[in-house]
């Protein structure tokens, strides 16, 4: 099992709308992609004062789905998120293999 991590802080005033737009449009079109089995979406229980940080696992199966959804979804998804966020959001991406 690889996990797809991507942290990310939103600006406060707009965090509830994007969330919201995470939640309904976002996370479905990644899933939507069939590369990952399941996602995780978690608040980060910080106190900051210029944002509020979430944190999205997605969970797939082998190297072969993250090589695809890298190739022939990534850059668009990304896209999409920066052509409505901009600076706004945030992201911070790594991947996390389970190991026990």
């Amino acid at each position: 099992m690889i996990v797809y991590n991507v942290t990310l802080k939103a600006e406060t005033d707009i965090a509830e709308e994007w969330l919201k737009w995470m939640q309904e449009v976002h996370i479905p079109e990644v899933m939507a992609t069939a590369c990952f089995l399941r996602y995780r979406l978690f608040h980060l229980r910080l106190e900051e004062q210029d944002g509020i940080s979430f944190c999205v696992q997605y969970e797939a199966e082998a190297d072969a789905n993250l090589h695809d959804y890298f190739e022939n979804f990534a850059p668009e998804m990304q896209q999409k998120h920066h052509d409505k966020y901009g600076e706004r959001v945030v992201a911070f991406r790594t991947l996390l293999e389970h190991i026990g």
